[in-house]
């Protein structure tokens, strides 16, 4: 478990996954995510039964009281050019705006560079998601370029950002 002062990152739980559910489904919540049509309990349980056969390694977000309100996974890990890219999801919309994605975000880019001893970490997000990119920004992602008309979405084409961290970018900040 990865704690911070205002939240801990801890490993999903069976338990999670209507939670998980009710934010895919949620279109004010996954409007800026890559992901197909709403997804119901079994399609999630079955994610679950397939984590470990992946690289993938996905935390829930929860506060310091309990109360479960995001996930962030590493995804694309690639051990020999020891780099990856992170995703992040505050679904309790409570929570948007107030610190707690940033520093689930600090807290896994700590974990990944001082204890998986990686070298690169990489993200993107829809152009029109400021409010990630100001985060992103705050916790040492440089912006890199675009992926040009990445999503299809409301009947048009938007790009991505593409932002990366490099270590030499983690050890000149003063995380947590």
């Amino acid at each position: 478990m990865l704690q911070g002062k205002l939240v801990r990152l801890r490993a999903p739980e069976r338990g999670d996954l209507p939670t998980f559910v009710r934010w895919f489904n949620d279109p004010e919540t996954t409007q800026f995510l890559l992901r197909g049509p709403p997804m119901g309990l079994e399609e999630e349980e079955q994610w679950y039964a397939d984590l470990l056969k992946h690289e993938e390694k996905v935390f829930c977000i929860e506060t310091l009281e309990g109360k479960l309100i995001g996930n962030i996974g590493i995804m694309h890990l690639q051990w020999a050019n020891r780099n990856a890219e992170i995703g992040v999801l505050i679904g309790e919309k409570e929570y948007w705006s107030r610190g707690f994605g940033t520093e689930a975000i600090a807290l896994l880019l700590r974990y990944m560079f001082e204890e998986l001893n990686l070298e690169r970490i990489s993200l993107y997000c829809d152009e029109t998601n400021l409010r990630a990119q100001r985060c992103y920004q705050k916790c040492g992602f440089h912006q890199e370029g675009k992926y040009r008309h990445h999503r299809f979405k409301n009947g048009t084409f938007t790009d991505d950002v593409v932002m990366s961290i490099l270590r030499e970018d983690w050890d000149g900040l003063n995380r947590i």
